[in-house]
């Protein structure tokens, strides 16, 4: 628990497990389409990989609304999951530019918009609030894989 209880630990921890699912997938991509000698790689890594980056962009719209980042920046730290390996590099210019921090803003201060009520509720009720984020990033990664792979879901 001790690893989650600061930004700059929670962000640290998600930017480098997107950083690992993307290698994963990365490997089952190579073992599938250049090997040709298996998909259970594209399988698993792509599933890691797909619960990871939701729960990347979770935590990234949390540390963003704590540590009141622009929107630009914001948009800057969700893109970064889509560039494989771009997480570590754009937490690391986040922790010097002072932006993830060594406490959560919302716990103690008052929130001063809808967005910042939702994560202070979120951040003063811990355990509930990761038990619905949780159950929220798989329930939308079920419904992503009955849609099946998205080169597959405009053809």
């Amino acid at each position: 628990m001790r690893l989650i209880r600061t930004p700059s630990r929670l962000y640290r921890l998600l930017a480098l497990a997107e950083m690992v699912t993307w290698t994963l997938l990365l490997l089952g991509m190579l073992l599938k389409y250049a090997l040709q000698v298996t998909e259970v790689g594209v399988r698993i890594g792509g599933s890691l990989h797909g619960f990871v980056f939701l729960s990347y962009v979770v935590v990234t719209v949390l540390v963003a609304v704590d540590q009141r980042w622009s929107l630009g920046r914001l948009a800057m730290g969700l893109g970064s999951a889509l560039v494989p390996y771009l997480t570590v590099p754009f937490e690391r210019w986040a922790h010097r530019k002072g932006m993830l921090g060594d406490s959560w803003r919302l716990r103690e201060d008052s929130p001063r918009s809808f967005p910042e009520k939702v994560v202070a509720l979120a951040l003063r009720r811990p355990l509930l609030a990761g038990l619905i984020a949780i159950i929220a990033v798989a329930v939308v990664f079920s419904v992503l894989l009955q849609l099946g792979p998205p080169t597959e879901w405009f053809a």
